[in-house]
Parts: C-alpha cells; structure tokens; sequence
C-alpha cells in the first residue's frame, strides 16, 4: 500500500484456502519443547508498530587450529564477529578459534541491533553449557565496551513476551519505564555489562 505506513509487515500463512493472516506470529519463530536446551535465546523484535519474538539458537565448537568456521543464518556476520571479540576481551572468555553456528528460526532475519543481547546470551549459553533462564526474552544493544545499550519501543516488546506466558525479559538499563514496569506476571532484569549476562549463566 503505496499511501500507507512504509514499516508494518503483514505476516500470512498457506492453509487449504490460500494465504490467510497469521493470528499470532510469534508462534511461527519461537522452537518448542526445548526449554532445557542450551544455546538458545529468544528475541522480543520490532516490525514496524508490531513486536515480533524469534528464537536464536547458537553452537560452538571446541577449540582447533586452523581457520574456525562461521556460519550464519538470519544475522549479520560483522555482528557476530564483534560480539566474539567483546567475549574475548571484556569477559574472558575464548571464542575467537571455535567454530561458531548461529540461526534464528523460521527464517526471520535480525535487522535491528536490539537483537545483540539475545545473540550474547545463545552464545555464552553453548559455550559454558549451560541453558539460559526459563521463560526469558532478551534484547538490547552491545557496545564495544561491553555496555549493553537502549533500545527503542520497550513497553510494546514486554507485553508481547507477558502475552505469550514469558516470565523473565533483560533489558538494557532504564529498561522499567512507564507502564512497563507493572505488566503482570513479566519481571523485568536490568543487564548493564555483557559479563552481567556471563556471569547469570
């Protein structure tokens, strides 16, 4: 639509009669049954005006010589090598010769940079084996530094993480704001620093 808003995605699915409107798209990225899993992590994203979570699933192998392997799905690579090198000098963890595998699912691409936080958490998940907190969104930008920085449209992202039974969301600092801070049955986890998040698994 020409004269309409130029960010609102509309999200449909083949049935029997056709392509008919998805009645919960979140539904379509979020795996099942694999909350004991490690390696993954669940994004609250925005599309347009709508919120949008994805899961993000990530494998390291063990350290080897040679080149290690990057393989990618879904996110930018120049991302997951800044992330790797923040790992290595900001949390002390060796990441830089693993082979590293990283997907979201259903075919939803990460555009925005909010989605660094989930990343960090599949990653660090698969490389201490250990499986991030049940129930949990995550989103926020990662610095050079190390800070985790804010993100636009907080409110709408934790709604629609309480509105799918999650129970836990880390933000980036300022993150309880307005009405946010009351969603019910949401607790909100405030992560400064990416070794804040290490250290949580």
């Amino acid at each position: 639509n020409r004269f309409g808003p130029t960010d609102e995605i509309g999200v449909f699915e083949m049935g029997e009669l056709g392509l008919l409107p998805s009645r919960d798209p979140s539904a379509l990225f979020l795996g099942q049954g694999e909350e004991d899993a490690t390696g993954r992590a669940v994004f609250a994203a925005m599309e347009g005006s709508r919120p949008v979570l994805a899961e993000v699933q990530a494998l390291m192998g063990p350290e080897a010589a040679g080149s290690p392997r990057r393989s990618i799905v879904g996110w930018e690579g120049s991302r997951l090598a800044m992330l790797l090198a923040v790992f290595e000098q900001r949390c002390d963890l060796r990441a830089g010769l693993r082979d590293v595998y990283l997907s979201v699912t259903g075919g939803y691409r990460i555009a925005e940079p909010a989605g660094d936080l989930a990343a960090a958490a599949a990653l660090a998940s698969s490389l201490l084996n250990r499986p991030t907190p049940p129930r949990s969104v995550f989103f926020g930008e990662i610095a050079l530094s190390g800070a985790v920085r804010p993100v636009g449209r907080i409110e709408p992202r934790l709604r629609e993480a309480a509105r799918l039974g999650f129970a836990r969301a880390f933000v980036p600092p300022g993150g309880r704001v307005g009405a946010a801070e009351h969603i019910d049955g949401l607790t909100v986890h405030e992560v400064s620093k990416v070794r804040d998040l290490v250290d949580l698994l």
